[in-house]
């Protein structure tokens, strides 16, 4: 066991738990954060994507010990002062979800890349969210959500 330390949705966490637990089941288990989902358990769906650092990791293969002092948001930290994110906005507005399993993990990646690069080109979009699967096919419709997002984040129409 060994105490971990760090920053969750803006809110200093303290814990004392078996280092080697994956972040995922800290989260939803210990925490009582369920918007990260579990999908594959083995860092290839992107369900469980949470960012570390600005970082979009899968927090389903990330022991709790890496995120010692670190930042660390999840779906939940994104909504401020009852206000979604312009990114979550977007994919209501765009029915960027279907079942909705996959939402959580892939607006996480995609707030990861506009962390980095807030007009991305379609097909640096594709190409980021490539690792993120969603079995209902609502790909396009997430493409748009996000190509809607970055365009709302940067202050205009795209």
């Amino acid at each position: 066991m060994k105490t971990i330390t760090f920053m969750l949705n803006g809110s200093a966490r303290r814990l004392t738990v078996d280092e080697t637990r994956m972040l995922l089941w800290v989260l939803r288990d210990d925490l009582g954060l369920t918007g990260t989902k579990f999908g594959c358990g083995e860092s290839v769906c992107g369900a469980c994507t949470v960012l570390v650092e600005d970082e979009a990791v899968r927090s389903c293969m990330t022991p709790v010990s890496e995120v010692d002092g670190k930042k660390v948001v999840t779906i939940e930290g994104l909504a401020k002062d009852d206000r979604l994110h312009p990114l979550q906005e977007a994919f209501v507005e765009h029915l960027g979800y279907q079942c909705g399993y996959c939402t959580p993990g892939m607006i996480m990646g995609a707030h990861a890349l506009l962390l980095k690069n807030p007009r991305p080109t379609r097909a640096q979009i594709v190409q980021h969210m490539e690792p993120h699967l969603c079995r209902c096919g609502a790909h396009v419709r997430i493409l748009e959500a996000i190509e809607s997002a970055s365009a709302a984040m940067a202050g205009g129409a795209r």
